[in-house]
Order: C-alpha cells, then sequence, then structure tokens
C-alpha cells in the first residue's frame, strides 16, 4: 500500500469517545463526500474507498445508531443534517458550522475525516506534500484555517475547478499527522526525514572536502608550473635563500598541503608563511610571462 494509505488505515481506526468529535468527524466526511441519493433522499457517500465507508458506519453506528448497510430514509437523514448542522444543499458543499468545532478535539475529529473524505499525502522517501481537495473556496478556506490554527503553513491552490488545501513543509506534515492523531504514520515520517537530513549533511560535507581539494590541487599546480617557469627562464639559483628553498620543496613535494610543507622548513612555518613566499614566487613568474 501507497504511504497515504496507510495513513488513512490508521485513522480509520481512531473513534473519538466522545460524541461531539463524532459529529465534527462526521461533518468533515459528510461535506466532502456525502450526498443525497436523488430516488430515496437518503443521506450516503459518493465514494468506493472501503476504509472511509467502514469509518463513516462506524461513526453513524456510535452517534446515531443508524446501519449504513440500509439505505437511510428522508426522515433518518434529517434528523441526522440537523445534528450535524448541515441545513443547505448540496451536502457536499457546506462548511462546517462553527459550534461543531467549539473545542480542540472536535478541530481534530473534523480534520481528521476530511482528509479521509479527500486528502492524500506523498511517499516522504520521494517528496512532501500534504493535501485535501475542496469543492468550494469556503471549505478551503475553513480546513486553511483550522490547519493553520495548529501552527501550520497551509495554503490553497485552485486545481481544476477545485479547491486544494496543501502543506508541502515536512516538519509542517509532521504536525499535520500529530493533529489527525496518526502516530504511528508521524513516526514513520520522522524517521525518513531524520535520514534525509543525515544523508543530506554528509552529502553538504563531502560536497565542501572535495570543492576544497579541488582548489588546493589546483593550487599547487599552478604554483608548481609558475616555479618551473622561472627555473627556465631565469634559473632558481638567482633566487633569495628563502624563495628558493620554498621552490625546491615545492617540487620536491608537489602534493603537500601548505601546512605540511612549512613543516619542512628549518625552522618550520605555519601555513601564512609559506602562502606568503608562494606568492612571491608567482609575482616573479607572472612578471616573466
Amino acid at each position: 500500500m501507497s504511504f497515504s494509505s496507510d495513513v488513512k488505515e490508521e485513522l480509520a481506526k481512531q473513534i473519538s469517545k466522545s460524541r461531539h468529535c463524532q459529529l465534527a468527524e462526521l461533518a468533515g466526511i459528510i461535506e466532502l463526500s456525502g450526498r443525497i441519493n436523488e430516488k430515496t433522499n437518503g443521506l450516503e457517500l459518493d465514494t468506493e474507498n472501503l476504509l472511509l465507508l467502514n469509518k463513516y458506519a462506524t461513526l453513524m453506528k456510535r452517534a446515531f445508531g443508524t446501519d449504513t448497510t440500509k439505505a437511510l430514509d428522508e426522515q433518518d437523514t434529517g434528523k441526522i443534517l440537523a445534528a450535524l448542522k448541515i441545513t443547505a444543499q448540496p451536502v457536499n458543499r457546506q462548511t462546517a458550522d462553527g459550534l461543531l468545532l467549539m473545542q480542540t478535539c472536535c478541530k481534530r475529529a473534523f480534520i481528521r475525516g476530511a482528509f479521509m473524505a479527500a486528502g492524500s499525502i506523498s511517499d516522504p522517501n520521494k517528496a512532501y506534500h500534504f493535501e485535501i481537495v475542496c469543492h468550494t473556496k469556503e471549505q478551503a478556506k475553513q480546513l486553511q484555517e483550522l490547519l493553520c490554527g495548529f501552527d501550520t503553513d497551509a495554503k490553497i491552490v485552485e486545481r481544476k475547478g477545485h479547491y486544494v488545501v496543501y502543506i508541502k513543509e515536512g516538519a509542517h506534515i509532521v504536525d499535520s499527522l500529530n493533529i489527525m492523531e496518526a502516530y504511528v504514520s508521524l513516526m514513520k515520517l520522522e524517521n525518513v526525514r531524520i535520514l534525509k537530513e543525515m544523508r543530506n549533511s554528509v552529502n553538504r560535507k563531502v560536497n565542501c572536502e572535495t570543492a576544497n581539494i579541488s582548489k588546493t590541487v589546483n593550487a599547487a599546480v599552478k604554483q608548481i608550473e609558475d616555479i618551473r617557469l622561472i627555473q627556465k627562464m631565469r634559473g632558481l639559483d638567482d633566487l633569495p635563500a628563502q624563495l628558493r628553498e620554498m621552490a625546491l620543496l615545492r617540487l620536491e613535494y608537489p602534493d603537500a598541503p601548505l601546512k605540511e610543507l612549512g613543516g619542512y622548513l628549518d625552522p618550520p612555518m605555519g601555513k601564512s608563511g609559506v602562502n606568503h613566499r608562494l606568492r612571491k614566487l608567482s609575482a616573479i613568474a607572472e612578471e616573466l610571462r
């Protein structure tokens, strides 16, 4: 199964004990995936997702004692919609009544229901992306406000006539899983994030070291070219003793870094002193070119 399916499977088992949270979660499901059957005028879900259907059935049984394996009639539907404070049609284009979302636990439940009905989350090994697809801009704004209320950076984009509430930042997707109480999936995502950060840190270090090595090698090649030019055009014996000593050392140890090169001098010299003498040799070579 996909990571998104794993998350939904975990959420399908997450059943709130409090009726007010059950109502909030049902509102999230129905307002994004519900519909009224034109023949029976009964409430039903517009989905073939078994996880969602089973979660819906469990919540309806707990909250209303309703058996969703049987078609709901118009009277039962009216009672359920009244309890969920859904007073307009179509049911899947409404926003949740604020009275259903008074408590933090109910906000969590509503977001959980909305995600079960119309959400998805990408495989964290490939990319970080969390989204819930809404039918109207008002639905999207309400979801965005709820998610941002938990300090996530939720945004909205219009896509093919729908409004998508999405989160791209990995840490905020972790927060969204925490909001919905998908703790097993949260730990899986966190493990992936930690491994990614470790790999990126190692890669940055390797790249930095590679760049430094390349810079050192290029500098040494240039120094040797300069010394060879002086040797050819002028001769090294004509150089001051300190520069002649440095030139001969560089030719003898072409791969040595500056610190190591300084250790061969008597007395030993630091990197800055070695670099200073090599720069003088480079300046002499430039004059001869």
